[in-house]
């Protein structure tokens, strides 16, 4: 199977919204609202970067950046969330394809760094870890990672764009 990564068009976002509620539907942490939050970046166009997994031509992953304000002012900083792939799919390295095409993305754009909340056993393979320095008030901190890309650590507290709260 050829495993493709590239940017979103108009013609994915329907595929996309299936695949992140699927993707979502039985995990242990989700708010039953990711497929809407990416939707809400993009009317907002808060939707930095959005990238798509084809797998001889099927839509199967899909990740989404969006800037993120930290509190002591710090630029270039973006989260990433969420990243989805087809429950029959997953397991199978689509997730880590996406994650570095998303971090190279991010290279590319002069982003300072990237957080994300997330499981630590999976995200530090990709450089993530907790940056005291760095906090999401109300998540359990070990959960809140960050990967510093331009050299720099940030400090502060971090929040995302209010699409976060989209609830359709």
């Amino acid at each position: 199977m050829t495993l493709a990564i590239r940017p979103e068009t108009s013609a994915d976002i329907p595929a996309i919204e299936r695949l992140t509620a699927d993707a979502f539907l039985h995990a242990p942490h989700r708010s039953g609202t990711e497929q809407f939050i990416v939707d809400a970046l993009r009317r907002a166009g808060q939707l930095t970067l959005s990238l798509v997994a084809l797998e001889d031509g099927e839509l199967v992953g899909h990740v989404a950046l969006s800037p993120v304000n930290i509190s002591s002012g710090a630029t270039g900083w973006y989260g990433l969330s969420p990243i989805s792939v087809t429950p029959a799919r997953q397991g199978a390295g689509i997730g880590s394809r996406l994650m570095a095409a998303a971090l190279a993305g991010l290279r590319d754009l002069g982003a300072e760094g990237c957080v994300l909340l997330g499981d630590p056993g999976y995200y530090s393979r990709f450089g993530f870890v907790v940056h005291p320095g760095l906090v999401l008030p109300g998540v359990p901190a070990e959960y809140f990672q960050a990967l510093a890309l331009g050299g720099n650590w940030a400090e502060g507290e971090v929040s995302y764009h209010a699409a976060f709260d989209a609830t359709a």
